[in-house]
Parts: structure tokens; C-alpha cells; sequence
């Protein structure tokens, strides 16, 4: 037994924007596999929403104010569990082919360690562990597909919500065995030398390796691996060959999802001319008039932005969605709300701008930034988005029961319509298939 009052380190890391609030935790440590709970009733037995926090597993924690599930659990009377998980060089770089020793996939082995914790636990909180959803946004929700495709994580969850998933952070395990050897040579040593090393030289020679790969592809030097038992296949692969869980499922991805990456010009997110060019040379030579004739209005900002966009999330997320929506209930959605500072900033309804609608978090330093008057108003976008979220990890849809509160339905995405719900300032609506060009420019690729 021991007092659980105060925050746990955060996994080490560089300083984000996400968690650069006075309130937000500023220890670091590698002793960091820690979870937060939030319970509005310790003695009933209540729906659970497990959020596993994004930043390309090379950021990120549970303990950030962003992701803060106090209101979220109040709102929606369910239990709301953050997940903390290694990132960078100690959780997101894979090594487990230099030998005994490493293991594969350590981030997504601690969401598994969590997600057991909380299926023998939770009821001691209020919660039912028979009713745990599982959601993530960027590097969280390729997590939670990846969990719905791993064999060892069935049975621990039983609906998933996966926000703006970035599926190329999932890579082959030879790729991964180039990198863990060139990441040995670069530090100079064997194998069973590696652990003894510092922190400091470690997390350099990972990272030079990260500046490298992106520099070359959207598959990052963080992240997962698949061909592994762990994960024996890549979730749109595993979705295709019904090799997956079957559950209810919100997927969708943001209007803008690149706009915020375009400020730094990153290669593995294609946003510049130049950058499109050697992404079609290094990827797809062939592909290139096809896919850039969905853009009519290349190469101009807006088209550039939508293309980086794709190459990262619309085209994996669209791919994954058909496959999937095949085998058991699918839900998408498009978030197009744009908050004034957005606008003004000219980035639209940029990537992660939807979390603090969904957990209600517009007293921490990216909701000030967002929604200067969200802690005394809350937007409807956000009321709206959250309890679609709350009645899904309540009820699954899988029932018959309406999709969001103001009486209209959510249908089910399928191949036929590929209805999606647009998510908008005022009001949602929903539409066929609303990039249809776009998705059908990438379906080839995926």
C-alpha cells in the first residue's frame, strides 16, 4: 500500500508544447509505468474509458492537463484511466533483434501491462471491467489499433475510439533490425553493453537515428513493430484478413491534420513541393500523376496541407476503415471545428485540436491557447463530441440505440455509402464518403 495523492514521473523526454503548463508535471524518470484514475463513485460499477496519450511515442504521458479525465468522469459518470507507457529510445525504439534481453514493442507491452492492471482492479474504483473502451489520438490511437490486431490484448478491452491513428509509425521488423544494428554501431558497443550505457547517449543515438528516417519516409525510427508474435501483422493488413478483435469502433481524422507540422517542413510529412516530389520518388514513382490529380488545386498551401495530411492519416485511416467496417461495426467521423486562435493562426482544425472537446480540458495550457473562454463556456462542438464518446463507451451503438444526444443516428461506415460524420462548429451532419477522390487516389497504396 502506498499514498497515490501526486502524479508519477513523466517518461523521459524533450520539453512539448503539449505539457508546457505551470500545472503539468515536470519530473522525468525512467521508473514512469504509472496510471491516473478518475471515479465520481468508488461503489458503483461503471463504464471505464482508457486514454493512451499520442506524441509519436517519442512524447507524451497520462499525467499532462490536456488529458485531464476529471471532468470527463464527472460529465459522463464513467471511470477514466490515463495510461503512462515508455517512449523514445525506452519504449518506442525497437531493439528486440539484437538478442535475449530486448523484447519487442515495449510501449505497447506496457498499454497491455495497464490494460490487465485495470481489467483485475478497476472495480475497487467503481468500475466494470467488462465494459473498458480504449481511446488514443496520434501515436494513442495507432496504439489502439494495434492492440485490436495483437492477439495478447484480446479480451482486455471491449470498444476502441481511434483519433487521427498515424499507421506508417508501424513498420516491418527487418526494417527495425537495420535500425537496432546501425543504432549499435553508432553507440559503438555490443549488444549486451547497451543497458550499462547513460541515459543522455542513449536517447542522442536514437535520436539522430529518428532525424534520419525523417528525412526519407513517413515511417518514423519510433514506433511499432509488426511480424512479431506480439503483433504477427500490420492492423490494415490483420483488418483485411479478419485476423483482428471484433468490437464497435469510432475512427476519423481531422480537416487539417498536417497544417501544424507544415510550420517545420518535416520530410516524413510531405507539405512543400519539394518534399511531395521525393516522397513519390522514394514510395510510389508511378503513383504520382494519380494521386496528385485528387488535389486540384496543387500546389497551392491548401492542397499541400491536405496531401501531407493523407500520407500520415486519411489514406491508412480510410484503408483500415474499409477493411474493417467489413467484420464488425465502424463509426467515422471528420473533425472540421475551427476555434478562433486556429483561424487567426490560419492552421484549420489541426492535428490533436479535438482532444480538449472530448476531455473537456480548457483549463490546461493548450486549451487556454485553443478556447481562452472554454473553462467558463463550453463550446457545443464540445459538448456535442463528448457525449457521443461517453454514449459509445456506455452503450457501443451496437444495440440500435441513437449515436449523439441531439436525436439524429451515426449510421455505420461500410464500402457501399462510407457514411462519415462531420464534426463541425455549430452542428454535425452526415455525408457519403466526403473525399472520396482523395481516398480512392490512396487506396492503391494501402
Amino acid at each position: 500500500m502506498r499514498d497515490v495523492l501526486e502524479h508519477g514521473p513523466l517518461p523521459p523526454q524533450s520539453k512539448s508544447f503539449v505539457g508546457g503548463g505551470r500545472d503539468d508535471p515536470k519530473v522525468r524518470d525512467e521508473a514512469c509505468l504509472t496510471l491516473t484514475v478518475w471515479s465520481p463513485d468508488t461503489n458503483a460499477s461503471l463504464p471505464v474509458m482508457v486514454w493512451i496519450p499520442g506524441g509519436a511515442f517519442v512524447y507524451g504521458a497520462g499525467q499532462f492537463q490536456l488529458y485531464n479525465g476529471s471532468r470527463l468522469a464527472a460529465n459522463g459518470n464513467v471511470v477514466v484511466v490515463n495510461i503512462t507507457y515508455r517512449i523514445g529510445v525506452f519504449g518506442g525504439f525497437e531493439l528486440s533483434d539484437l538478442g535475449d534481453g530486448f523484447d519487442d514493442n515495449l510501449a505497447l507491452r506496457d498499454q497491455m501491462a495497464a490494460l490487465r492492471w485495470i481489467r483485475d482492479h478497476i472495480a475497487a474504483f467503481g468500475g466494470d471491467p467488462d465494459r473498458v473502451t480504449v481511446f488514443g489520438e496520434s501515436a494513442g490511437g495507432t496504439s489502439v489499433l494495434a492492440l485490436l490486431a495483437s492477439p495478447a490484448a484480446n479480451g482486455l478491452f471491449s470498444r476502441a475510439i481511434a483519433q487521427s491513428p498515424a499507421l506508417p509509425l508501424i513498420a516491418d521488423r527487418e526494417t527495425r533490425a537495420r535500425q537496432a544494428h546501425a543504432f549499435l554501431k553508432r553507440l559503438g558497443v555490443e549488444a549486451s553493453e547497451v543497458k550499462a550505457l547513460p541515459q543522455r547517449q542513449l536517447r542522442r543515438a536514437a535520436g539522430m537515428l529518428q532525424l534520419k528516417s525523417a528525412s526519407r519516409t513517413p515511417t518514423l525510427a519510433y514506433g511499432l513493430t509488426y511480424g512479431v508474435d506480439l503483433l504477427p501483422q500490420h492492423p490494415v493488413d490483420a483488418a483485411r484478413d479478419g485476423a483482428i478483435e471484433r468490437m464497435p469502433l469510432i475512427i476519423g481524422t481531422n480537416s487539417h491534420e498536417a497544417s501544424m507540422f507544415a510550420w517545420t517542413k518535416p520530410p516524413m510529412l510531405p507539405t512543400t513541393k519539394a518534399s511531395i516530389d521525393a516522397y513519390f520518388k522514394r514510395a510510389a514513382p508511378d503513383a504520382k500523376s494519380e494521386v496528385l490529380a485528387a488535389y486540384p488545386d496543387y500546389p497551392r498551401r491548401r492542397a499541400l496541407i491536405a496531401f501531407g495530411s493523407d500520407v500520415m492519416f486519411g489514406g491508412p485511416t480510410w484503408a483500415f476503415a474499409d477493411a474493417y467496417s467489413a467484420i464488425a461495426p465502424t463509426h467515422m467521423y471528420r473533425f472540421d471545428h475551427v476555434g478562433w486562435s486556429l483561424r487567426v493562426l490560419g492552421l484549420g482544425a489541426t492535428h490533436g485540436s479535438e482532444i480538449v472537446h472530448i476531455q473537456h480540458s480548457y483549463a490546461s495550457f493548450v486549451g487556454r491557447k485553443l478556447h481562452p473562454l472554454g473553462r467558463r463556456l463550453q463550446p457545443p462542438v464540445g459538448k456535442r463530441m463528448q457525449r457521443a464518446w461517453l454514449d459509445f463507451a456506455a452503450k457501443g451503438w451496437d444495440t440500435g440505440e441513437i449515436g449523439w444526444s441531439n436525436g439524429h443516428d451515426w449510421p455505420v461506415y461500410d464500402t457501399d455509402r462510407r457514411f462519415t460524420r462531420i464534426i463541425m462548429t455549430t452542428r454535425d451532419t452526415v455525408v457519403e464518403d466526403p473525399d472520396a477522390a482523395r481516398r480512392k487516389a490512396w487506396a492503391g497504396l494501402y
